[in-house]
């Protein structure tokens, strides 16, 4: 495995290859970013995992100089898991001026549930996830559905911007207790680690009660927030949309529930695909 950390030494590294795969990260990696890496590795070609930690998508008060960065022991998972090159660059490679262009992604899809909580992260994302694009020149790129909108933010970018490049996207891996795997799930301790799992127990028990026959939304997800704030949870949103466009439902259509919670001081989000609602 090689680890890069320029954009020209990049280009030199992949000139000549027509389906690099890249899976794009933030570092400080767990066993979901591995399930990334072997998803993009059974689409073929050199798999490319960059490292980078965003300053464009987080906001002010957010944890941007704490966020872990474990670049040494991202790159032994890396080169375990049968990774072909690290792009990590610094934030003066990536960004050598300020970033005065940016990519703004649609309000529709990208001002609600995680937009509306943090104003301008899905600019900050599409921003470095299209000059990403534009340093690896991938065919495929993979993200988890862990973060669901973010997902759905890409694949239309990829669409409307037409991009020659296929999004793969992973399954959210979990916990054995059903935690979703986070980097920031390390920022809990043991007691709030034990309560952690609440929020995707909330979201199992909406899918339970939608397969016995609830169709009342709106009361499904109040009491899920009402649950949560009374076990300590400060809820951001407790939301069933359509899978599509994570707009309002309608009869008969694929469902999502997507959540985002604060315990303590840490942010957490999940989500679980659902049946059509009837």
């Amino acid at each position: 495995m090689r680890v890069i950390h320029t954009i020209a030494e990049l280009r030199q590294a992949l000139a000549g290859t027509t389906r690099t795969t890249l899976v794009p990260t933030m570092g400080n990696l767990h066993a979901g970013h591995l399930s990334l890496i072997e998803c993009a590795k059974e689409a073929g070609g050199p798999v490319v995992a960059s490292i980078f930690v965003n300053r464009l998508q987080f906001a002010p008060h957010e944890d941007f100089d704490t966020y872990p960065r474990t670049l040494e022991r991202d790159c032994e998972m890396l080169r375990a898991a049968g990774c072909n090159f690290v792009f990590a660059p610094n934030e003066a490679e990536l960004y050598p001026e300020p970033q005065a262009y940016k990519v703004q992604p649609p309000g529709a899809l990208a001002d609600i549930l995680e937009g509306h909580f943090r104003p301008g992260f899905f600019t900050g994302v599409c921003t470095v996830v299209l000059k990403l694009f534009n340093c690896v020149q991938p065919r495929v790129a993979v993200f988890g559905k862990k973060d669901y909108q973010q997902l759905m933010v890409i694949r239309q970018m990829v669409r409307q911007l037409a991009l020659p490049i296929e999004i793969l996207a992973g399954e959210t891996t979990r916990a054995e207790d059903g935690l979703a795997l986070s980097s920031r799930n390390g920022y809990l301790d043991a007691t709030r680690r034990v309560e952690a799992v609440t929020l995707s127990r909330e979201l199992k028990g909406i899918a339970a009660a939608l397969r016995s026959g609830r169709r009342d939304l709106a009361a499904l997800e109040d009491a899920a927030m009402r649950s949560l704030t009374a076990r300590g949870w400060s809820p951001d949103y407790v939301a069933i949309r359509r899978r599509s466009d994570l707009a309002a439902p309608s009869s008969g259509e694929a469902l999502v529930v997507v959540a985002a919670a604060k315990l303590g001081a840490t942010r957490l989000i999940d989500n679980l695909e659902l049946d059509a609602a009837s």
